[in-house]
């Protein structure tokens, strides 16, 4: 029996399909993780694990070092430097939110000033959108002070209120590469040097850093791509997204490293005329309350 005081509430675990990639990279096992979650929010995982990438070295203790000497790493064990290094996974995101022509909106978030005597509050949030009319209005360097959200939206698809459908890139932690510019790794691997780009769809262009990496001189790759600064507004478009790491070794990871992990989401904004978690039914019939009409007096 149910009478109008009663209160019913409702608990469901959390069911997410995992889709599970792993590869084995040299020294390294890469372990990638899509997560595709009830709420509509796809959460990608890296992990990083294996064996160090190490050199010799005949100090066999750290007083031995001279103050000024530079090891290019940290001495982890008898004669064995673990060496500084960096990993940058970057991800073809060949979005196509609810059909093929979208555009880049970067809503910048800024800080208002409110005029003397306007309000007890000094200041205010409001967004700015900005739509990339080309590649180069599309390239992106994180800043902590200067935040923003990345969306990719179809202007040609609303939803009952008028917002164009998206989805958006919520970066996770990640690390910009510091090595110059001219350096032949960092030419190889210029795609790192911003941290997403978008790009129009175009087969040929699949992999950052070009089809031959290790015998590239920095002439095929995303970065040269973008040179060309074509136009992205409500196109057949690409947003491509680098994660990366920067690895100081450390006693502990040698000689089999313990998993270091990462992640970003691709999080629906205003996808859906509502959270989509509302419209689940119960995982089994039995978990429904059950409520009777109170006998009349």
């Amino acid at each position: 029996m149910c009478d109008g005081n009663m209160q019913i509430r409702e608990v469901r675990p959390k069911v997410t399909l995992v889709v599970r990639m792993a590869a084995s990279v040299a020294n390294y096992d890469y372990i990638v993780d899509w997560e595709f979650q009830t709420d509509g929010l796809i959460r990608v995982k890296v992990g990083l694990s294996g064996i160090l990438m190490v050199k010799g070295t005949p100090y066999i203790n750290m007083n031995q070092v001279n103050e000024v000497e530079n090891l290019h790493g940290t001495l982890l064990s008898e004669n064995v430097i673990g060496v500084i290094h960096d990993h940058y996974i970057t991800f073809y995101l060949d979005m196509d939110v609810d059909g093929p022509d979208n555009s880049f909106v970067k809503v910048n978030i800024k800080r208002e000033t409110t005029a003397p005597e306007e309000s007890p509050r000094l200041s205010y949030l409001k967004a700015v959108r900005n739509v990339a009319k080309t590649e180069k209005d599309a390239q992106v360097k994180l800043k902590l002070y200067d935040p923003s959200e990345y969306h990719m939206v179809n202007p040609s698809k609303k939803t009952r209120v008028g917002n164009p459908v998206g989805y958006k890139l919520v970066p996770g932690g990640t690390a910009a590469s510091l090595l110059d510019l001219n350096d032949p790794p960092q030419k190889r691997g210029a795609f790192t040097n911003n941290q997403i780009w978008v790009t129009p769809y175009n087969k040929s262009e699949e992999w950052a850093g070009g089809l031959f990496t290790y015998q590239s001189q920095g002439d095929d790759t995303l970065a040269v791509w973008s040179e060309r600064d074509r136009a992205i507004e409500n196109k057949d478009i690409v947003m491509w997204y680098t994660l990366g790491f920067h690895h100081v070794p450390c006693q502990e990871d040698f000689p089999i490293m313990p998993t270091v992990s990462s992640s970003f989401d691709l999080k629906p904004v205003n996808f859906y005329e509502s959270n989509p978690i509302l419209n689940i039914p119960p995982n089994m019939e039995k978990d429904l309350p059950v409520c009777n009409a109170a006998a009349s007096a």
